[in-house]
């Protein structure tokens, strides 16, 4: 059955892994079915083919900064109640999973996060919809120039951004590169069930904006024009 489009706001300080400047396209592209990613990406002014313009970015760095600064804004609808959402180390057989938005979290919550050193830890500020803190928690060992996403089901399985950690190496999350206001920036679209499960590979289900987001060489960005993005 269609469920409710979940949509993951953020804005991220970081660079994307590549190997070149501009990141190359999947080879092949994942089948988007149904319609309703490329109308939301349509709604917000984007000029992006959902089935034609997937690229091959799997794996994020932080900015030269030791102090990359993010936020997300979240929207949630579907399965909300259960997916988690959060980072963890690219490198590692087995990573530990360091949880940005839990799966009570509901419209209009967001959290701040930021990479340090000395130690190396990411530190997350949770938010409620009246900016209300929630709480913050540390994460020890968080490795800023080699991570990726994840998707949790609470019960059930845990989807990455690396295709190779997810069952049968399937993709469970597209990236885009923004297009007209939003060049620079990048659209990571998630789908948080599998076909056994029922899933109907719409990729709708949670979406992040990633903003001042570059592969490789980084454009140096400010935390404070960051946040005046979202004033």
């Amino acid at each position: 059955m269609k469920r409710s489009v979940t949509i993951l706001v953020g804005a991220f300080a970081l660079v994307a892994l590549a190997g070149t400047a501009f990141a190359a396209l999947r080879v092949p592209q994942v089948t988007v079915n149904g319609g309703s990613l490329q109308g939301y990406l349509n709604s917000v002014g984007e000029s992006i083919n959902v089935g034609t313009d997937q690229v091959d970015v799997q794996r994020w760095a932080s900015t030269v900064s030791n102090n990359s600064t993010f936020t997300i804004q979240v929207e949630l609808a579907g399965n909300a109640g259960s997916n988690a959402y959060g980072i963890y180390n690219a490198g590692l057989v087995a990573p530990p999973l360091y949880q940005v938005f839990p799966g009570a979290a509901t419209s209009g919550w967001f959290a701040v996060a930021s990479f340090r050193t000395a130690p190396v830890r990411v530190i997350v500020n949770l938010f409620d919809a009246s900016a209300a803190l929630q709480g913050t928690t540390t994460y020890l060992g968080a490795d800023k120039n080699d991570f990726g996403f994840y998707l949790q089901q609470n019960p059930g399985l845990t989807f990455f951004t690396q295709d190779g950690r997810n069952p049968g190496s399937l993709a469970q999350a597209l990236t885009y590169a923004g297009t007209g206001l939003n060049s620079g920036s990048w659209w990571l679209c998630w789908e948080d069930l599998t076909t056994s499960q029922g899933s109907d590979y719409d990729f709708d289900d949670a979406v992040l904006f990633l903003e001042s987001v570059n592969p490789t060489p980084v454009n140096k960005t400010t935390w404070g024009s960051l946040k005046a993005r979202f004033r």
